[in-house]
């Protein structure tokens, strides 16, 4: 299989789940809303101190993007596992991998890069600067897709078991506190007026080596989910 033909099955399978999802218009909506009323009502609770808000700004909108990408995770197979596409991947002569990508891609592009636009917008609550605003983005835009690579692997270990939203929580969240940490990490590294650069080539290496397992240990523990 040559390189467009790979290509080509990458865009099919992201449009067809971005098909999917817009049918489902709900599922995509909470985790934004979701997002959107986590990161809000803390000012509401801590109080209208600046300095109190400005230093605890990343860690919220990290913690609520964590929280949020959690919500959809347990769809990402679900789905296709009840109504037997799961079985057909399986047994596709293409790459298991390349269509776990796939997936990936399209869970990314529905419930973290809108975490993403928006974050800004919600940043402007804690008093955040236009550089810290935007270090937030570019974080958010390594780390989002880090949480989604994995999500996926505990999505697929988790797959038809009973209570899989709550283990697939258990197993993520302890992998994805550095990506928290030093995202966090950056946007204070900013404000106090340090280099940002440690903090995203840490990021970048996190996703680097995501991008190139995550995929296919996804598909390993789909293969023994399903036997």
């Amino acid at each position: 299989m040559n390189k467009l033909s790979l290509l080509g099955l990458l865009g099919l399978v992201v449009r067809r789940d971005m098909l999917l999802a817009m049918r489902r218009r709900a599922d995509v909506l909470t985790t934004l809303v979701f997002f959107v009323m986590v990161v809000s009502l803390f000012p509401l609770g801590v109080g209208p101190e600046p300095e109190m808000l400005h230093k605890m700004a990343a860690g919220v909108v990290w913690v609520a993007a964590l929280l949020a990408s959690m919500l959809s995770l347990a769809r990402m197979f679900s789905a296709d596992h009840l109504d037997g596409t799961l079985e057909q991947m399986l047994l596709a002569p293409q790459s298991l991998s390349v269509l776990v990508f796939g997936k990936i891609l399209a869970h990314w592009m529905l419930s973290g890069l809108p975490l993403v636009l928006i974050a800004p917008v919600l940043g402007l609550q804690f008093g955040m600067s236009f550089q810290s605003l935007w270090v937030l983005m570019l974080v958010l835009l390594l780390g989002t897709p880090i949480l989604s690579m994995i999500g996926a692997i505990g999505a697929a270990l988790t797959l038809g078991l009973r209570g899989g939203g709550v283990l697939v929580s258990l197993l993520v969240l302890p992998l994805c506190i550095p990506v928290l940490i030093f995202g966090a990490g950056a946007v204070e590294a900013v404000d106090a007026g340090m280099t940002i650069v440690p903090h995203v080539a840490l990021l970048g290496a996190i996703f680097l080596v995501a991008l190139v397992f995550a995929p296919w240990v996804t598909a390993q523990a789909l293969r023994i989910s399903m036997e």
